[in-house]
């Protein structure tokens, strides 16, 4: 009996003689479904890839957890018992002390002197202590170099953005300036000047941290700032699973108690990802809206068929048709519509997301975006929302006109003209 209601259904969906009208309307709709969820999963998927791409570039130089010590002097003493307890605390791979400080890097040129801002961060390189940042990593592996240079001079790496724009290589000197550690003496203030000889360049992807971060040793970071070396400007901490950084994060307050600020890279970004996520929001409900005017097609398609087809829907029940045979017709009419057209849609959309990561057709400026090119990332969570919801609101577009064709009289029908 399935048979008969999906051969019938698949007879009205062809166009018999003068008919050609009917035939064009319902391939329209089937166009708007396509059209739709092609729309929705790629859009859905460059916001996924934006997110992921944005998290995996901040994780790159920013730790799961940042441990900083309450108080005037923006310093933290003693901090090997703050990292000998941080280990202690369950979901910790990794524990090391840092140095931050905001400083202007000078460099002298034919055309005179310019100075660049820039975030100065020292960090250990200690090939005993766990790395807490993937550039961590590569400083203590060796990747990226800071051994001290023949010269004598501090080492420091620069950001590949920043270094561009300075015009700086590998090998040339920068004078840094620091504001923290401020001299006294009659004439006034003035602040700690220390050559740095360049060690190396790196690249992140990350357009904000390229053009301002520049990193040296923990001990160089000391001496430029004029601190001991049991102080430092905090700990910074990476979990067995970043995601989970914020409950880690409450664990570790715990433990060392309300004289420290305890804070993960979650809640440091909350404004910038609950922006995207707000974003990914709306553009999905946006553009689920062709989807919404695809099942619109489909309800004045399947009109028309029961319009078109009034006397054979007559017929039909006057054979011994039931209004539910007559019901299940059209439902199966409206649902090829709709399931075909969502299985065509995610195939156009998935094979238009591999070809946008393949060859990374579409750059976009990355002062803005933080990325230099549109990133794509495909979640079968969002692949089978985006199907399920379009398959059902086919499905519901459906119910109206087939039950309209359900209700007609056999005698009535028949002698429709």
């Amino acid at each position: 009996m399935g048979r008969l209601y999906w051969f019938i259904a698949r007879h009205y969906l062809g166009a018999g003689r003068r008919r050609g009208l009917l035939s064009l309307i319902t391939w329209i709709a089937l166009g708007g479904v396509i059209v739709g969820v092609t729309a929705l999963v790629v859009v859905i998927a460059v916001m996924t890839g934006m997110q992921k791409d944005l998290k995996g570039k901040i994780l790159e130089s920013t730790p799961h957890v940042m441990i900083l010590q309450q108080g005037s002097s923006l310093r933290m003493d003693n901090w090997k018992g703050v990292v000998d307890t941080v280990l202690s605390v369950p979901g910790v791979v990794g524990a090391a002390p840092f140095v931050l400080t905001d400083v202007s890097l000078v460099r002298a040129s034919p055309d005179g002197r310019y100075a660049q801002a820039a975030h100065l961060y020292g960090v250990s390189v200690d090939t005993v202590r766990s790395a807490t940042t993937e550039m961590d990593r590569k400083i203590i592996q060796g990747v990226l170099s800071l051994k001290r240079p023949k010269s004598g001079l501090p080492p420091m790496l620069v950001g590949s953005g920043l270094a561009d724009r300075m015009q700086v290589y590998t090998g040339d000197t920068l004078t840094v300036v620091a504001m923290e550690n401020l001299k006294t003496d009659i004439f006034g203030l003035h602040p700690q000047i220390q050559p740095f000889q360049v060690t190396g360049t790196f690249t992140t992807g990350m357009y904000e941290y390229d053009t301002g971060n520049v990193y040296t040793t923990l001990a160089d970071a000391q001496k430029l700032l004029g601190i001991q070396a049991d102080e430092v400007s905090g700990v910074g901490v990476r979990t067995s699973d970043p995601s989970m950084a914020t409950a880690i994060g409450d664990s570790i307050q715990n433990r060392l108690g309300m004289n420290y600020d305890v804070e993960s890279w979650i809640t440091t970004n909350r404004s910038l990802f609950s922006a995207l996520k707000l974003e990914k929001l709306a553009m999905g409900l946006i553009l689920f809206l062709i989807v919404v005017v695809a099942a619109f097609n489909i309800v004045s398609t399947l009109v028309m068929v029961v319009s078109d087809r009034t006397r054979e829907i007559g017929i039909l029940k006057a054979m011994g048709m039931t209004r539910g045979g007559i019901l299940k017709v059209f439902i199966l009419q409206g649902a090829w519509i709709g399931v075909v057209g969502t299985v065509a849609g995610t195939i156009f959309g998935l094979v238009l997301c591999f070809i946008l990561k393949r060859y990374e057709i579409i750059p976009i400026p990355e002062d803005v975006y933080f990325v230099n090119h549109l990133p794509v990332a495909v979640q079968i969570s969002d692949v089978a929302k985006i199907v399920g919801a379009s398959v059902l609101i086919s499905f519901l577009a459906t119910i109206y006109p087939a039950y309209q064709a359900s209700r007609l009289e056999p005698v009535d029908a028949i002698r429709h003209e």
